[in-house]
């Protein structure tokens, strides 16, 4: 019976990293043909080291941010571990940042700073990172314990828009990839532009497009939140057949849901230029808005996406550049309020939230039921 390999040691920009098994497979439908685990870490690799005009394009979407890492330590068909704390044991150049939950307890998450992190977390199984809308404190030591900085876990410097279609599995007539793409092309980019903002799209890895809107971290997350339901709202009324923000998929039918929570604390998205689950190994891939009027993201892969880099650069290399306030939707907020429209329900399990309604399935709510009966 053959030995366990040895595993290989790289140099990551001058950081010696180990990397075992580089022969497992990971993604089923590839293969030994760009599908093994050294292919996952490779990527990673390439994509974190820097270039001439700054660090690479996968270390820079989540350096200095929270980052919770799913892993599969035996390839996309096995296990899945979401690690949401930088494991006890781990090399001296890893860093960890301190985060509040909404429980009020705290933990310290993995902080990647150096190309070394992105490819160690990968060596452990990491297909994709998510991270924060959080800037860590740059003076925070290893342990993540810090002495105070401009930049805190408490005040999102990112507003996430998630548009999500219905589940194709849930019986109503399917929507897909084109529609999304045509609510971020003709709703959600202009909207942002009416206000001020500019959006920074990407591919899923899926089915669905994500719009980062980069803010001055000015404002919790409570504000933030309430900001893209009021901006989720204003879609709704834009486009009714079209676009939801109602959490209770029941009452979505076949529109594209704004998931509002992905505003929440302690909710991650997927990093850009993260690999996602699937047998091809496709990527969350930032685009130019010209480029998401045709792209097909079964395109945008481990095997093709650094060529694509390389060859037109990085969409999202300034995207700190074009940071916003919020008055704009926070105004919105406050029309909705006086309209009767209040927040929105959390995740099931967040504790109750100041000023949320009854959290509970309308189709079970009996003081819906009761509204309904007497009237």
């Amino acid at each position: 019976m053959p030995g366990k390999p040895q595993p290989v040691m790289l140099d990551v920009d001058g950081v010696e990293v180990k990397l075992s098994n580089p022969d497992k497979i990971y993604f089923p439908e590839l293969g030994a043909d760009g599908g093994r685990k050294g292919d996952l870490v490779d990527y990673y690799r390439v994509m974190s080291i820097a270039g001439p005009s700054g660090p690479g394009p996968a270390l820079a979407a989540v350096a200095g941010r929270p980052t919770f890492l799913q892993r599969f330590p035996d390839g996309v068909d096995g296990e899945q571990i979401y690690q949401k704390h930088l494991p006890k044991h781990h090399p001296d150049h890893v860093q960890a940042t301190r985060i509040v939950f909404p429980s009020k307890r705290s933990g310290h998450a993995f902080c990647p700073r150096i190309p070394a992190d992105l490819v160690w977390a990968a060596n452990l199984g990491t297909v994709t990172f998510h991270t924060w809308p959080t800037l860590a404190p740059e003076g925070e030591d290893r342990a993540g314990a810090s002495p105070g900085s401009a930049a805190d876990n408490d005040h999102p410097d990112q507003l996430r828009i998630d548009l999500d279609p219905p589940d194709p599995t849930s019986g109503e007539p399917r929507r897909g990839f084109d529609d999304v793409r045509r609510v971020a092309l003709e709703l959600v980019r202009p909207l942002l532009d009416e206000l001020g903002m500019t959006g920074f799209v990407k591919t899923s890895g899926s089915r669905g497009v994500h719009v980062f809107v980069p803010i001055r971290p000015e404002w919790d997350f409570i504000a933030t939140r309430r900001a893209v339901i009021a901006l989720g709202r204003e879609l709704g009324r834009r486009a009714p057949d079209l676009i939801t923000t109602s959490w209770w998929k029941e009452e979505r039918g076949d529109r594209i849901f704004i998931d509002y929570n992905q505003n929440a604390r302690d909710r991650s998205m997927a990093a850009p230029y993260s690999v996602r689950k699937s047998p091809r190994a496709r990527v969350s891939t930032p685009v130019t808005w010209a480029e998401l009027v045709d792209v097909d993201p079964e395109d945008l892969t481990i095997a093709t996406v650094p060529a694509l880099v390389a060859q037109r650069g990085d969409p999202w290399a300034d995207i700190d550049e074009h940071r916003a306030g919020l008055e704009a939707l926070l105004e919105m907020v406050e029309r909705d309020e006086a309209d009767g429209l209040g927040d929105m329900v959390y995740p099931p399990n967040y504790p109750k939230m100041p000023g949320e309604p009854k959290r509970v399935q309308p189709s079970r709510n009996a003081d819906l039921t009761r509204k309904k009966t007497d009237s």
